[in-house]
């Protein structure tokens, strides 16, 4: 039997908080949606003043990002015509996003979700989707012992 790890509402809301701090310094609202390891939707979080857009957007990068178990921008840049990977873009009728801002979220080595981001340029989006990632490792990490 197989035993699987995925993330919880309060990890999705983690990984939101993080990315949605980010979006504030930068200061561009931005819709930010977080799936399970299978790419279904846990939370989502839509900025006020993000793009209409944005939330079919984010949602299909956090999913694609969790089920292909790679970051977004990676796909966008293998792609292109003339690689084996060109077309990628039509799977799961036309919902695999190689847009950047999409990236899985694993603990060690086993994806157990995905975050995406939309609302700004895609660079901007990676950042943020980062920020999210970075934001909820930290919460998980041990605390250390503080010296006296």
């Amino acid at each position: 039997m197989l035993e699987i790890k995925r993330l919880s509402l309060d990890d999705a809301r983690l990984l939101i908080r993080g990315a949605a701090k980010k979006s504030q310094a930068i200061k561009v609202p931005m819709v930010i949606a977080v799936t399970d390891e299978s790419g279904n939707l846990i939370a989502m979080e839509r900025m006020d003043g993000a793009k209409v857009l944005s939330v079919t957007l984010a949602v299909d990068k956090a999913m694609t990002a969790a089920v292909s178990k790679k970051g977004t921008h990676e796909y966008n840049e293998a792609s292109v015509p003339g690689n084996l990977t060109f077309g990628i873009y039509t799977s799961l009728d036309g919902r695999f996003c190689i847009v950047g801002g999409g990236r899985p979220v694993a603990l060690g080595t086993e994806v157990v979700g995905g975050i995406g981001v939309s609302g700004g340029a895609p660079e901007q989006d990676m950042a943020v989707a980062q920020a999210g990632l970075d934001h909820f490792l930290k919460s998980r990490a041990p605390k250390r012992a503080r010296k006296k």
